[in-house]
Parts: structure tokens; sequence; C-alpha cells
């Protein structure tokens, strides 16, 4: 009777060590930290991969079970894994342009960038158009003995370039510095109108000096002046920008990217290199709100809303207001530093009030770029206003605000009550603080400037990013910003307004899963679960541990896609 009994016993020991065995996975992760984002497991010890999608999380004595003959296997040797990371507000095609153009980011003085422009002219061709991007009066060691409104004057770019039209874009992006040359062209003299837009508050400025002359400085939608003569793009010039941009982004550990307005001609490049099989960088695509057309045909189309994950078009970025840099933020008093403007707003609001209302009827999201506290302001009465119009389409609408950097602290709750997303990029305090108190003043700094740690104590989820090409494409440089609240330079000591630090799981969090939320992305990125899209990115420190001084120096070993290994530092 003891024999058939041991028999079953067998058999039952034994299938149920078959059923343990699972199909065996493409490819496994293991041997160092991972961190997961998933509040249940916060850290695993190994990863495994079938195709796109990870099939397992957790310990390392379980991962044997989905290694077969054909498994490869990444030891990290002690490295840190982290979800691929989400560039949340940048500007892809822009990225790509900037390492085509000149790089002004680091000049230190107007005559660097003068001596950059007499380079370029020198290899130029007679009457081709010199450009670029990046230069910031604010940041510049040494002013220029002439300053009109906080701004240089062309005189001297316009002595190194007297045939060669230049146009050189702030690093915001919100302004713009022409040469005589350009303005010729464009036909700006002391007769054309000052303020640009239809009730000349609002659009744009042409800044001039005590004459009248304009000073090269066009401000806002007064840029258009001169941008408009600017011959377009070739394809194959678009093409290699894209490539760069892509590039760029896998060797910063940025897989996925939220375009922040994107026109036309470069959403049909993107689905191009999509059916190519070229693009590497998941895009979710913000329709450019400076072309109504191609807003209202996709409303009509509805959103596109891509299974694989690699290219989701169902966003408009609206411009509301301009930047600080430029004096452009749309403020609710005067600036401190100019105390005859308070900023201007770019857009209607009875505009933004329409694409509000819309976006909840077609089923699209509306980014509203605001960085004033007033313009901020307006954007949420005209959000709030659309809810209560469509409150069953409301519930998970998740309009964002863009940047959403200087706030009137009644604001604040609104964006948690509001459902209202913050797309907000950290490294912006480190480059702007030093001397945004000259902008707005102490008060309104320390009452309702980079107010992260409040947003998220009023409810609201935080998306993190770099706005590139304002600044570099940098993760760990807005990391760093979001812990520290310093300059990349390390000042001041505790950082400034130190009760709006971030903790550095909330700020991993701004920069994977809560970015995926601001896409509506969050069931297939964001963090390492099962199911989830094998997206990944591997440094050589331990993010979340090392001393404040070493995230910096921290690099990118490795980014992943989809399972598929698409960046490897060089060794």
């Amino acid at each position: 009777m003891m024999r058939p009994l041991l028999f079953i016993i067998c058999v039952v020991i034994i299938s149920l060590s078959c059923s343990e065995r699972k199909t065996p996975a493409d490819l496994i992760i293991k041997g160092g930290t991972i961190y997961t984002m998933d509040d249940r497991q916060p850290i695993v010890e190994s990863v495994a991969i079938t195709a796109n999608r990870i099939v397992f999380a957790g310990k390392e004595s379980d991962i044997k079970n989905f290694q077969g003959d054909q498994t490869r296997i990444i030891d990290l040797q002690g490295k840190t894994m982290t979800p691929g990371l989400i560039e949340g507000h940048g500007h892809f095609m822009g990225l790509g342009y900037n390492e085509l153009e000149l790089d002004l980011m680091n000049v230190k003085s107007y005559e660097e960038l003068v001596e950059k422009v007499k380079e370029a002219v020198a290899k130029a061709k007679p009457g081709e158009w010199i450009l670029g991007r990046g230069w910031h009066q604010d940041k510049w060691t040494t002013k220029p003995s002439k300053m009109i409104k906080g701004f240089q004057t062309h005189e001297l770019l316009s002595s190194v370039s007297p045939n060669n039209p230049v146009f050189l874009k702030h690093a915001s992006g919100h302004a713009g510095f022409a040469n005589a040359k350009a303005m010729q062209l464009a036909g700006v003299n002391q007769l054309s109108p000052e303020r640009i837009g239809k009730e000349h508050n609002e659009g744009g400025e042409i800044i001039r000096d005590a004459m009248g002359n304009p000073t090269g400085i066009f401000n806002e939608r007064a840029q258009q002046l001169i941008a408009q003569h600017i011959p377009e793009k070739s394809e194959e010039m678009n093409s290699q920008a894209l490539e760069l941009a892509i590039n760029a982004c896998l060797r910063s550990g940025i897989t996925s990217f939220h375009d922040a307005g994107a026109s036309r001609s470069s959403i049909e490049l993107f689905k191009k290199f999509k059916t190519e099989g070229k693009l590497s960088t998941r895009l979710y695509v913000m329709l450019t709100g400076f072309d109504p057309e191609l807003v209202y045909e996709n409303f009509r189309n509805g959103p596109e809303i891509d299974s694989t994950g690699l290219l989701t078009i169902r966003a408009v970025k609206l411009n509301c207001d301009g930047a600080l840099g430029s004096r452009g933020a749309w403020l609710l008093d005067p600036y401190t530093d100019r105390p005859d403007f308070s900023g201007m707003a770019t857009l209607s609001m009875d505009t933004v009030a329409r694409i509000s209302i819309l976006g909840l009827k077609y089923g699209f999201q509306i980014c509203a770029h605001a960085i004033g506290d007033r313009a901020n302001r307006e954007i949420l009465d005209r959000y709030e206003m659309a809810f209560k119009a469509n409150p069953d389409k409301a519930k998970d609408a998740r309009y964002r605000i863009e940047h959403a950097q200087h706030l009137s602290p009644t604001d604040i709750p609104r964006f948690g009550k509001l459902g209202v997303i913050p797309a907000m990029q950290a490294i912006h305090l480190s480059s702007d603080r030093p001397w945004a108190i000259d902008r707005i003043g102490a008060k309104r700094i320390k009452d309702g400037a980079y107010m992260w740690q409040s947003l998220l104590k009023s409810g609201a989820k935080l998306v993190n990013g770099t706005d590139v090409p304002v600044e570099p494409i940098n993760p760990l440089a807005s990391f760093y910003a979001s812990v520290t609240r310093q300059t990349l330079q390390g000042e001041p000591t505790g950082g400034y307004e130190p009760e709006e630090k971030l903790t550095r799981e909330q700020a991993l969090r701004s920069y994977t899963l809560d970015a995926a939320y601001g896409a509506f992305e969050e069931k297939i990125k964001g963090s390492i679960e099962v199911g989830k899209l094998a997206d990944f990115t591997v440094f050589d420190k331990n993010l979340m541990k090392v001393p404040d001084d070493q995230i910096l120096s921290t690099k990118v070993e490795m980014t992943i896609l989809g399972g598929k290994i698409l960046y490897e530092a060089k060794k």
C-alpha cells in the first residue's frame, strides 16, 4: 500500500516543480540596486524581460525560473537601475537644431557672443543667415556698458557681420537678438510699431532706444518679424536634427520625451522615422497652438494613441505668456527692475477658454505655458470654467500648466483641487534663482516661486524636465536642483527656500511614474512592474544614496528601450 502512495507523492512534487518553470525570458538584469517606483516593492534584485515587456521583478533567487539557453544576462556589477527617465517638457527638434547651430549657452559676455558670430561669419557665404541660441544677459559675468531695458544693443554684433543677417535666440526662446542686416531685410526701423498684438498689450515688443531706434531685441511674438525671413530648413537638415535629438536623449538616459509644441512638419517627420524603425525615443506630442489649423484638424480626427507607446499625439500646447529672463512673464504686479512693465499675455484668454472647452470635447489634453503669477491665475480660471461646463469629461482631464514657475500663494491649492498638473523644470531654479530675485523681489520669490513641495501638498503631481534647449538635456542636473535647490556650483549652502526641496524619492518619481501620469501613460511605463514596457536607465552610482555633491558626477551607463540596449557608455 505504501508504494502507490509514494508514487502519487512523487508525481505531485514533480508536477509542482514543473508548474514553477516559466517560459525563458529574452533578457535578465541582475546584480545591482534596482529602484522600481512600485510602492509594493520599491527595490528589487532582478528583472526579466520578454519581447519589450517586463515579465518578472523580484528576488534574484527566483529569476532562475526565467533563465533559458538563449536568455541574455546583464550583470549590473553593483550599478543602479531605475525606470527609464522621462523628459517631461522639452522641444525635441530644438534639441537637435541646437547641435547644428551656434550654441551660446555658455558664453560669459557680449564680447564672447560677438566673437562666436565673427567666427561663423568667416565660414559662411555672403548673405547666409547666422543662427544660434542660448545667450542670457543675466548670466554674463560682465555686462555691456550700454544696456537698454536690461538688454544689450546690436551695434557691436552688426559691426562683425555687415553682410550676413544674424538672429540669435535668447536661452528662454522668448526673445531674439538681430543685427542691422537682419532688421534691414525684415523692414524693421523707427517707424515699426513698438508693441505687437491686437491691443498692443499682448503679443510682443520691439525694444528701442531713447531715439526710437530698434536695439535688435525682439521680445515674444515680435520675433516673428525677423524669423519669417529666415529660409526654411531642408528635409536633410531636419532629419539630421532629429537623429541628433534621439542620440542626445539616449546618452542622457532619456527613454521618453514630452515634446512641448510640435509643428505639422515635425510630426510628419516623427511618423516617417517611426515607419522606418528609426524613432528610438518614445514621444508624447503636444500640437503647437501657433498653428490653429493643425489643432482643429486633429480635434476633428481625434487623438492618435500608439499601442506600442512609441508616438502618441493627444495634447495641445498653448503659449500664454513669456519668460522671466526677457521680462515677458505676465505678472500680477510690475517687475521690480522695470516698474513700468508687468509682462504680457502672448495669447488671448478667450482663445485659451475656447481651446480648453474643445479639448474636453475631443479628448485632448491642454498644456498651457504660464510662468508669471498672473498667467497662471488666468489659465487656472479658464481651466476651471471648462471643467464646470463639462464635469463628466473633466474627471480625468489631466490638464497641465507648463513651468508654473511663479504663483500667487492663493492659487497654489487650486492645482490639487482642480487636478491640474504643474510640469516644472527644477533646473530653472538653479539657473534663474540668483537673478530672478531682481525681477520680482524677495517676497514674491519666497511666497510663490518654484513651489514644488507646496504643490505636492496640494495634491498635485509634479512632472520634471529640462525645457531643452533652454537648458541642456541633463536629467541629473534637474534631479540635483530638485533635492538641493542650489545652483550647479553648490550655492547657497542649504539651498534657496529649502522647505520646498523634494526628497530623492519624490524627485525620481517626478522623472518617471508621475511624468508618465502626465501623459496618461502610467499603466505602460514609469515604474518597473510586470506588464510594463522594459525601459530602464542604469547609473554608475546609487542616485538615491550618494552625497549631494556626487549627484552631478554620476554618469549614465546604459539606456534600455523596450528591452534593447540602445546606449552603453564607453569603457
